[in-house]
């Protein structure tokens, strides 16, 4: 046997509703009827996306306390901050660089970088 040699199931429409169908009795769940078909839940999640059938699929709850909820709310909120802290900075940067320009070409220098470097600004 080639290492290549591996088994491609191709299923039929009717198993694929049928299988679904047996999924909406209730009777089995998914890893149920994935062991008893040799069908894996994957697979089966991807019928229940092609068939449309999200009634299907599980439902993911997050429960949550008061304290987590006003813990991610002052989170929420100091990420506002520091967004409008880092545009500021940027728009800060950005006129700096400005008033450079326009003092090196008054100054007659070639570059901001010639004036930077005689005077000895770093960034």
């Amino acid at each position: 046997m080639y290492k290549n040699d591996k088994v491609i199931r191709r299923y039929s429409e009717p198993f694929k509703l049928k299988i679904l169908d047996e999924l909406t009795t209730g009777k089995l769940n998914k890893y149920q009827l994935g062991k008893a078909y040799g069908i894996a839940p994957t697979t089966i999640n991807e019928w229940i996306k092609k068939y449309n059938r999200k009634d299907l699929m599980n439902t993911r709850i997050t429960v949550k306390t008061k304290d987590e909820i006003t813990r991610i709310k002052a989170l929420q909120k100091e990420i506002e901050q520091l967004k409008k802290l880092l545009l500021k900075k940027d728009l800060d940067a950005m006129i700096q660089d400005s008033y450079l320009e326009v003092a090196a070409e008054d100054l007659g220098y070639k570059s901001v970088a010639e004036l930077k470097k005689k005077l000895n600004i770093e960034r």
